[in-house]
């Protein structure tokens, strides 16, 4: 198994940091969003840790989008 390079760590700590961004601006907390995902607290916490970069799946996603209602390309507008 090859590690997770540096670029693709640091683009799943921009990730993160955008879900957490938009989640905060839809005034929901980190369990609000999880339940209505339907994933763990914990799991959704580890997405948005700038420190554990966290691999996720488009379906989730997509519904991470749907749920804070944004267009899925705002996800991936880091901000440097």
């Amino acid at each position: 198994m090859s590690t997770v390079s540096e670029k693709r760590k640091k683009q799943y700590r921009q990730l993160g940091l955008t879900i957490a961004y938009y989640r905060k601006m839809n005034g929901m907390t980190q369990l609000q969003l999880a339940e209505s995902i339907n994933v763990s607290r914990t799991h959704l916490s580890n997405i948005e840790a700038p420190n554990m970069p966290t691999s996720v799946s488009l379906e989730l996603l997509f519904d991470i989008a749907d749920v804070l209602e944004i267009p899925i390309a705002k996800l991936f507008e880091f901000r440097e």
